[in-house]
């Protein structure tokens, strides 16, 4: 049988833990075998997490036997994992077992030195904080895994079910992971990916910045026709020198800071009302649903469409399809 080992460590996520082993338990081979065999283990034998103590029967040593390491992530507050964990996981990589992370536990990948020179991805409210700590990981905030061969990382809990059925999949083919996602009750594939549910920011604008009304009114003015012209017009500037002073200010152009905008205020019209896309391109300001389609595509990863049904479950009445 393949081993899965979920290494459990203080302050883990319990959804982060239970999610895989509630997954690779499941997994059944076509004449009911069970092709896995999970279990946990950790650094000393009591775990302690929010709200719960948990009695871990097996030490690191699991390790050591283990095909599949799974590393769950952890709380915020918690401090950096043990050099006996970090030395445990750079042996059993070393020794070729596969290792992945779910949802933040890729800063335990990181710090073991894991991840220098792979793609990765994690949570997409912690990309940014796991790009600045480990420079030599190339993050990847907008997808819901990365599968490098031997070392796989996933994004928030839920994608790390994405991520193990992946791996059952590559295990053992398409007609067993369709069976685990069955017992799941999720899809085996999810279209899109960790974009559509990131919230989009603006670039930051400096406190006190004499663009602050001008920023305002292209807000309250998205449907209509906003030229550069007139966004110049209002600043009392020539085009020239106001894009060169937008873009000192922001950090990219007006242009792409009104279709980001726009982009914003169609993913608020597509979550929280069931006007057609055709409509809800007019509403946001762009010329054509085409154009739209293209542009949201582009900034949330996935369709009009597909983002409005991921928060609805299903397309509203009234829903166009792109």
């Amino acid at each position: 049988m393949h081993t899965v080992a979920i290494l459990v460590l203080d302050d883990v996520v319990p959804f982060d833990m239970a999610a895989p082993m509630q997954t690779f338990d499941w997994t059944r081979l076509p004449d009911g075998r069970s092709p896995y065999r999970v279990i946990l283990c950790a650094e000393s034998p009591e775990v302690r997490t929010e709200g719960l103590a948990l009695r871990i029967e097996r030490g690191l040593e699991a390790l050591e036997s283990a095909d599949t390491i799974i590393v769950p992530g952890r709380s915020e507050e918690s401090g950096p994992p043990s050099e006996r964990v970090l030395s445990a996981l750079r042996q059993a990589a070393a020794a070729g077992t596969r290792i992945a992370s779910v949802c933040v536990g890729a800063f335990v990948l990181a710090e073991a030195g894991l991840l220098d020179g792979l793609r990765a991805t994690t949570h997409w409210i912690a990309a940014a904080e796991l790009a600045r700590r480990h420079p030599r990981v190339d993050v990847r905030p907008d997808v819901l895994y990365v599968d490098n061969g031997q070392i796989l990382t996933s994004a928030g809990a839920a994608a790390g079910l994405d991520m193990c059925l992946h791996m059952i999949r590559r295990d053992l083919g398409s007609a067993v992971a369709a069976h685990a996602a069955r017992m799941c009750v999720v899809p085996l594939e999810r279209e899109g990916g960790q974009a559509q549910f990131i919230v989009h920011e603006h670039p930051p604008v400096p406190r006190g910045s004499d663009l602050a009304p001008l920023l305002e009114w292209i807000e309250d003015n998205l449907a209509g026709e906003v030229t550069l012209a007139a966004m110049a017009a209002r600043s009392g500037m020539s085009e020239r020198t106001f894009s060169r002073r937008f873009r000192e200010q922001t950090g990219t152009t007006p242009l792409q800071w009104l279709l980001r905008a726009r982009v914003r205020r169609a993913q608020y019209l597509l979550e929280n009302g069931d006007h057609s896309v055709e409509r809800i391109a007019r509403q946001a300001g762009f010329g054509s649903p085409t154009a739209f389609r293209e542009r949201f595509r582009r900034v949330v990863g996935t369709t009009p469409y597909a983002y409005r049904a991921a928060f609805h479950g299903r397309p509203p009445t009234g829903a166009g399809r792109p």
